[in-house]
């Protein structure tokens, strides 16, 4: 199939592209990598009137660690955050999560502040910055606003994001001293998106007892779902906490639906089972 016509800009500066935006307003969409747009074009499942293709904004490009974490343009890709020696050090988490986005190919176009905007609640990158307590940056004329995690993904398919809106940045804050990250997925193939997902946070104290934990588990809700689970650790040393216990908390906490690809009792399975799998390897990198 072939996309509905549309009227097309080629925006060379930011400000030319919100202008474009803002005149197109509901009845725009904004292309950059394209490896979800660019299907729903073709399937005419979206169907805007004007796309604005902002790949030759300059601007956009940059990424890397910026103050206290990892400043993320709407123009870098997935493979280039992800080979980053400069964002594995401030936050290892993107790199752990970004090495199962979907497929090498894919990875080397599709951009990381698309993906969040995408606001798949099935992707990791929502998870991540859900985690992470980040941040996206949106500008529109005139005007820049930072919406926390918290309050941008509003279900599926569906954020915070206006009609006449850029997303231009994302940011990721860095990690605390003796504080780990890991992500942990089951898909029914290696780039699928995931059946359930699990991204961990462990920090441990001087002591090195777990200080706080909390997980964002994907696929199992309309948005990312984020449980804090400190309490459940007791402040004990991370190799004797009951990390199956913490994890059946995890299960409690989310709201997983059945599909074609797996039931809803599968799916708060696989939570568990990758909860445990990944606050545990989080605490190993924490110590």
């Amino acid at each position: 199939m072939k996309p509905a016509p549309f009227v097309y800009h080629a925006p060379r500066d930011l400000g030319e592209a919100i202008e474009a935006l803002a005149e197109a307003g509901a009845h725009g969409k904004v292309l950059a990598g394209g490896q979800s747009l660019i299907p729903l074009l073709n399937m005419r499942l979206a169907a805007p009137e004007q796309l604005i293709d902002i790949n030759r904004i300059e601007a956009l490009e940059p990424f890397g660690a910026e103050g206290a974490g990892v400043r993320v343009g709407a123009l870098a890709r997935h493979s280039q955050v992800e080979r980053s020696a400069e964002v594995a050090r401030a936050q290892p988490l993107l790199r752990q999560a970004l090495k199962l986005v979907a497929h090498p190919v894919i990875r080397n176009r599709g951009t990381v502040v698309g993906s969040l905007v995408h606001a798949d609640p099935a992707a990791e990158l929502p998870a991540v910055l859900a985690l992470l307590d980040g941040t996206i940056r949106l500008a529109r004329l005139d005007v820049m606003r930072d919406v926390p995690a918290s309050e941008f993904f509003t279900g599926p398919l569906e954020s915070a994001l206006e009609p006449g809106e850029l997303a231009v940045s994302a940011y990721f804050p860095a990690l605390p001293e003796r504080t780990g990250t890991a992500f942990a997925e089951v898909a029914r193939r290696h780039g699928d998106y995931a059946l359930a997902g699990v991204a961990a946070l462990v920090r441990l104290d001087e002591d090195l007892r777990v200080a706080s934990a909390k997980v964002a588990c994907i696929g199992v809700g309309h948005v990312p779902i984020v449980a804090d689970v400190s309490q459940e650790c007791e402040h004990r040393p991370a190799s004797t906490v009951d990390w199956a216990g913490v994890a059946r908390a995890v299960q409690d906490r989310t709201e997983p639906e059945a599909d074609i690809h797996a039931t809803a009792e599968y799916r708060r399975h696989l939570v568990g089972v990758l909860a445990m799998r990944a606050l545990t390897e989080a605490a190993r990198n924490a110590a």
